[in-house]
Formats: structure tokens, sequence, C-alpha cells
């Protein structure tokens, strides 16, 4: 009988679990949620069988680290970032967290790559080629501005940068093999934005 000493990993899988890691983030999955931060340092996401088949790892930890971002330095302590339970009254948050997915991603040409899945993927996609000007959604676009800024100059700015340059390294090395129903088809196309 061989014996087996390696595994396979999915590489997109290795670079957001290690950035989740640099950002004191350990990533756990689990049949019973979609998404959930404990508040201590536990992400648990989705089993694959339990998410949309466009989502991966990847998007599901960049919305939940977008999620804190909106909520600020503090939420990091908050299970659920504080967003425990779901108020049609309060979806500005959920709105300025796909504003600062949507800009985040469009800086390495992956807005498509990782949309939103959920409900809110109508809201994502009317999202104006600056997701953080346009429209009257004031509240949320305050809340993805500031967020916006610890993005890029917080504690978080590194590992978070560094995981979607190289998602869009693996989307260029894919150029040209995907079809078009491929979630990595045309991606990558990096902008500097900053």
């Amino acid at each position: 009988m061989r014996k087996i000493d390696k595994t396979y990993t999915d590489p997109l899988g290795l670079i957001w679990i290690h950035a989740a890691g640099r950002m004191g983030m350990q990533i756990q999955r689990s049949a019973e949620v979609n998404a959930s931060w404990d508040g201590h340092g536990v992400l648990t996401i989705g089993t694959p069988e339990t998410l949309d088949p466009d989502d991966s790892l990847a998007q599901m930890i960049l919305h939940e680290v977008c999620h804190s971002l909106c909520e600020g330095p503090e939420s990091v302590h908050r299970p659920d970032w504080g967003l425990e339970s779901f108020d049609p009254s309060k979806k500005f948050h959920e709105h300025a967290c796909l504003r600062l997915q949507a800009a985040l991603a469009d800086r390495y040409g992956l807005r498509s790559f990782f949309a939103a899945t959920t409900q809110f993927r109508s809201y994502y996609d009317r999202l104006p080629a600056d997701p953080l000007s346009g429209g009257d959604d004031v509240q949320a676009l305050a809340l993805a501005r500031d967020a916006w800024q610890r993005a890029n100059l917080g504690p978080w700015a590194e590992p978070l940068h560094d995981a979607l340059r190289r998602t869009a390294i693996l989307a260029q090395a894919l150029a040209g093999l995907t079809t078009e129903d491929s979630l990595w088809h045309g991606q990558g196309k990096m902008v500097d934005r900053s």
C-alpha cells in the first residue's frame, strides 16, 4: 500500500487563510454557518457544499474582513463584528461592506471575482465605477470611505493587499485557459487606484 505523506490544498485558499492568520483570524469550516466571527479570533466559514457555486473561501474571507473594516477596530472584539442580527433599517452596513469590497477588488481587476453572492448581489452589481462615490447611500458611503482608509493604512493593509495581489497573479496565470462561465475568466487586470 502506498504511503501518502502530502495532500493537495487549493492555492487560493492557502493565500487567504495565510492572510487571515496575519490579521489575527483562525479560519474554521462548518456546515452550521454561512460565516460567523466569534469575537475571539475564530472566523467560521461554511463548508463548500453549503455555499453557492460562485462562492470561494477567498471571497468569504474578504467579505468578513470588509465588514470588520467598516465597523471599526473595536469590531474584532464583538461577535459577528457587532452585526449579530440583521435589522433592515441598518442594511447600510452591508452596503458599506460591499462598496469597500468592490473598491478593494477593483484595484486588482477582481470586482466580479469577489462579487457578493447573497441577496445583496443586485446592489453590488449596480455600484458605480468608483464604489466609494456616487449614489444617495450617504451612511454606507461614509462607513466605506472610513474603512478604505483602514484598509490601506491600518494594521491589516499589508496582508490584505498581499492576498489581493496574489489572487490577481493567479488570475493572470489562468488568462486564456478559462471559459466564460469561470469566475477566473477575464480577471486580474490590475488598476492603480491608490
